[in-house]
């Protein structure tokens, strides 16, 4: 099979990911969108024999880097646009709110190393490769984040969350 097509079978993954990264659905939508049309531009760079779909996080990283600085450089956040929550969505679980809710309080590069574990079951090493940095740096990103997502799910207090935003 041509590797374009397997980019079509990667899409609902992309989805996944992306819906996990930025918490908003119509947002995610973009993203992929986004990621697609660079993808396809860029298609030339990726090298044959290579894993497409770490590629494609490594763009769709890059993407979202990329639209968060232009983001910043328009809209700059004060200190308590951080400490808003998710809206509850209509049939999901209080537990499931409130994860989504400590995720949006990580820092974005331990959410990002912590959502590739575990929701895409990528490996350190795959991780490492995506996001252009060494394995050590993936392992200890994704420990901090993962305590920091205990200490979120298990009601910390205040000063805990606000060291964890900043």
């Amino acid at each position: 099979m041509d590797e374009r097509h397997r980019i079509v079978e990667l899409i609902p993954r992309l989805r996944r990911y992306a819906r996990a990264l930025v918490g908003d659905r119509a947002r995610a939508d973009d993203l992929v969108q986004d990621t697609l049309e660079r993808a396809w531009l860029k298609f030339h760079l990726w090298r044959p024999g290579s894993d497409l779909r770490a590629w494609l996080f490594t763009v769709m990283h890059n993407v979202h880097v990329n639209q968060i600085r232009a983001a910043r450089e328009h809209y700059p956040l004060d200190d308590e646009a951080a400490e808003m929550g998710v809206p509850a969505q209509q049939g999901a679980s209080i537990e499931m709110r409130d994860l989504e809710r400590s995720l949006a309080l990580l820092p974005a590069e331990q959410r990002e190393i912590v959502l590739l574990v575990a929701l895409e079951d990528m490996s350190y090493a795959e991780v490492a490769q995506t996001l252009g940095i060494p394995i050590g740096t993936v392992m200890s990103r994704l420990s901090r984040g993962r305590e920091k997502l205990r200490a979120l799910m298990h009601g910390a207090p205040a000063s805990v969350r606000l060291q964890v935003v900043k």
